[in-house]
């Protein structure tokens, strides 16, 4: 095997010309050597291509700098040395020590706030009673022994009540026996609709597939109540809530927005075409998404998650969200990826760019440019090494960008000069996958680097990606909305449950508190939100 450059052929080719070779050999040369740097680019972009689509089929590992390292090792014929540990340099001594992550052991009792509690009683003995083993001391109270009991039930559970009767035969006066206190007057309570919605548009769990569970247990819930009772909650509490996070989202200094494919049926193949040819009104464009927003709101940095379905872009559903902020607030930071869709519409942002997408570029071509694609992920793991450590101090916004500016930014400008070196002095092919990632990180530096420019800029988009997982948890496993007011439910059952989720509230508690105070929802929105709706349910 040889190994040669561009610029080394290129060379050959002029060597060629210098010795006065024959024309006919020098066009043959020069095909036989185009043809050969044809193939060996194709040959790594099949490389890349044929790596996404495995990653899109089969998933892929986590793209952690440990991961990649282990990957250019065993993919070049031999490992590479370890870089060597330059945490001692960084501030703080950030990655000193991998200490292990919490949420690997059992869950205490603590962990089960959802759970129903017993206190049991002892039946003989009381505080202050002789002891009834040595007879002399006396026994009081201790902390009580913990046991935690879990059992298995369906997902929607039923009670069949049988109401006594008497009857007069004379008259024909009849009398029953009064429900217990506490039971709904329906036959479905609130907290059917909060499970199925959890279910649904949390864990991604279909209808029908719900209903022959439930079915098999024979509590029979046909896929299509279930629908009626999620539409019939959506309408009341949930709507007032979801429209207020909007408002509230508007407000945020920092907003991440990004897309991910969805599917309407309404909108596609078929039903779009005989909705057309009956003259009804459909939307211009035909690709359909789910955008996730996560908007930071106030001191307290709350996130609020918004999904919105449709056959809008990232940009114009930002547009439609910053429509709801005030006027007299200043433009807020927006963090997204360079997809133009993302930053397309009538609104006004500071931008900053993902800098995990660009670094994925060089993840992605990491086997066959194992030396350039560490230094370059080694310097991004420094810099995600210093803003770490910001988030260990709790560094407010100013105290974090001062903090970049001395630390991350040479690291950056160093990167950046080595990156043009590169190219100027052809060292990197600029059509291959290595050069195409320096050029896109080049083309997009201001963006990539606003978070030592810009108090409170964030380094990547990974919150919202993360967000998107549940849609497309949703997508994967219910596959599609038959219509666009399926959509709305979705996006607004999802929105709640996801903002639950991010702010430590319980899901299934908040929806049964807006389904039951739906009027009080209606008179003050902003009071019932996942982050404080507590105070205003405290108060009923």
């Amino acid at each position: 095997m040889i190994s040669a450059t561009e610029a080394q052929l290129d060379e050959l080719l002029a060597l060629a010309r210098a010795a006065s070779f024959p024309q006919p050999q020098y066009d043959l040369l020069a095909g036989v050597l185009g043809t050969f740097i044809h193939v060996m680019h194709a040959l790594q972009n099949a490389k890349t291509s044929l790596k996404r689509f495995r990653h899109m089929l089969f998933g892929k590992r986590t793209e952690s700098t440990a991961n990649v390292l282990k990957m250019i090792g065993t993919g070049t014929g031999g490992a590479i040395e370890p870089a060597p540990n330059d945490s001692a340099a960084l501030p703080g001594g950030v990655g000193k020590e991998s200490k292990k992550r919490k949420g690997h052991g059992r869950n205490g009792a603590r962990a089960y706030s959802g759970a129903r509690h017993v206190d049991i009683d002892l039946p003989d003995l009381k505080s202050g009673a002789p002891c009834p083993q040595c007879f002399v001391g006396k026994v009081y109270d201790s902390p009580p022994r913990i046991v935690v009991k879990v059992v298995g039930q369906a997902p929607l559970a039923a009670t069949v009540y049988r109401q006594a009767r008497v009857r007069c035969r004379l008259c024909d006066f009849t009398d029953t026996a009064p429900m217990p206190a506490g039971v709904s007057s329906s036959k479905y309570d609130h907290s059917c609709a909060s499970v199925l919605a959890l279910l649904r548009y949390g864990g991604g769990m279909p209808h029908h597939r719900l209903d022959k569970l439930q079915a098999s247990m024979h509590v029979p819930v046909p896929d299509a109540t279930q629908w009626d009772l999620v539409e019939k909650a959506a309408a009341t509490g949930p709507r007032l809530a979801f429209e207020e996070m909007i408002k509230q989202a508007a407000q945020g200094d920092l907003l991440h927005n990004d897309d991910t494919p969805a599917r309407i049926l309404a909108l596609m193949g078929e039903r779009r075409a005989k909705a057309e040819a009956a003259g009804k009104a459909m939307p211009s464009t035909k690709a359909i998404n789910t955008t996730g927003i996560v908007s930071l709101v106030g001191e307290a940095k709350v996130k609020v998650v918004l999904f919105l379905t449709g056959p809008a872009h990232a940009g114009a559903n930002l547009a439609r969200v910053l429509a709801h902020r005030c006027a007299q607030l200043r433009a807020p930071q927006q963090m997204c990826d360079a997809l133009a869709a993302n930053t397309k519409g009538d609104f006004e942002t500071i931008l900053s760019l993902c800098l995990a997408h660009s670094r994925r570029q060089f993840v992605e071509v990491a086997e066959n440019f194992p030396a350039p694609c560490r230094h370059v992920i080694d310097v991004l793991a420094k810099v995600y090494q210093i803003d770490a450590y910001t988030k260990v101090e709790k560094m407010p916004d100013w105290q974090r960008l001062l903090h970049h500016r001395i630390h991350s930014r040479p690291l950056m400008l160093d990167l950046k000069k080595w990156m043009e070196k590169q190219i100027k002095e052809r060292q990197v092919e600029p059509n291959s996958g290595l050069g195409q990632a320096m050029r896109y990180m080049l083309k997009h530096w201001w963006g990539l680097t606003q978070f030592y420019r810009k108090a409170g800029a964030a380094l990547d988009n990974n919150v919202v990606e993360r967000a998107l997982k549940k849609a497309i948890v949703h997508r994967r496993n219910s596959l599609f909305y038959r219509s666009q007011r399926g959509a709305e439910v979705g996006d607004i059952f999802m929105s709640l449950i996801y903002t639950c989720e991010s702010c430590k509230a319980n899901p299934f508690e908040y929806l049964q508190a807006l389904q039951k105070h739906a009027a009080d929802v209606a008179d003050k929105p902003h009071l019932w939100l996942p982050w404080n709706y507590g105070e205003a349910l405290a108060r009923h």
